[in-house]
């Protein structure tokens, strides 16, 4: 279409002419209007298309139409195929939700086991720490034992020598004491001699001189 500057109307561009009945239906049979084709047809009347002009235009347009609803349906997905998709989906999800269920299931059982062993592991551990502290308390025991007994034996010997020594001692503290009363007899005597000789060299002097 173009501007008529002569007359302020619209002057359409040649179209294929359509012949139509002066009775014309605005629906054909192959078409089903998705607009109102006559109110279309009337505006484009008043814009000063003719009536054929109108009416091919409104065809062409019904046909672009047409077509991109097909292509619309033909994209969208039918409710069966919906209804079919969602059945689908629900078999698929009971199906992982089963095999989520039987994988948790596998995998309490192997934490359970997995548990179970390391508490027997424990136990064992345990009883070996038992066992070890056990013996190590017997092994100090009796090295404490075997201590206390040398050192026993040590203190019965120093006190047996420590006796032995006191004998020793009273033993040379005795004989010395002999000895000493020994002597001091032994001079008593000789100092006794030793007085009475002088005694009677003293007396027999006296005599003489008298």
């Amino acid at each position: 279409m173009h501007w008529n500057d002569a007359h302020p109307t619209y002057v359409a561009s040649p179209i294929p002419r359509l012949t139509f009945s002066r009775n014309f239906h605005l629906t054909l049979p192959r078409h089903e209007f998705h607009f109102d084709s006559h109110h279309f047809v009337e505006r484009l009347e008043r814009e000063g298309l003719t009536r054929a002009q109108a009416e091919g235009i409104m065809n062409a347009m019904a046909e672009v139409i047409d077509e991109s609803i097909k292509n619309m349906a033909a994209n969208m997905v039918t409710k069966a195929d919906q209804e079919k998709h969602h059945y689908t989906q629900n078999v698929d999800f009971a199906q992982l939700k089963s095999e989520l269920q039987l994988m948790e299931k596998n995998d309490l059982a192997q934490m359970k086991a997995e548990n179970d062993r390391l508490v027997t592991d424990i136990e064992k551990l345990k009883q070996r720490l038992r066992e070890e502290i056990t013996r190590t308390q017997a092994g100090v025991r009796l090295d404490l034992n075997l201590e206390k007994g040398r050192l026993r034996e040590e203190s019965s010997g120093q006190e047996l020598k420590i006796k032995e020594v006191d004998t020793r001692i009273e033993n040379e503290i005795a004989n010395l004491r002999a000895n000493m009363q020994s002597s001091k007899a032994t001079t008593l005597q000789y100092i006794v001699g030793f007085v009475t000789g002088c005694s009677a060299l003293l007396m027999a002097y006296l005599r003489f001189r008298v």
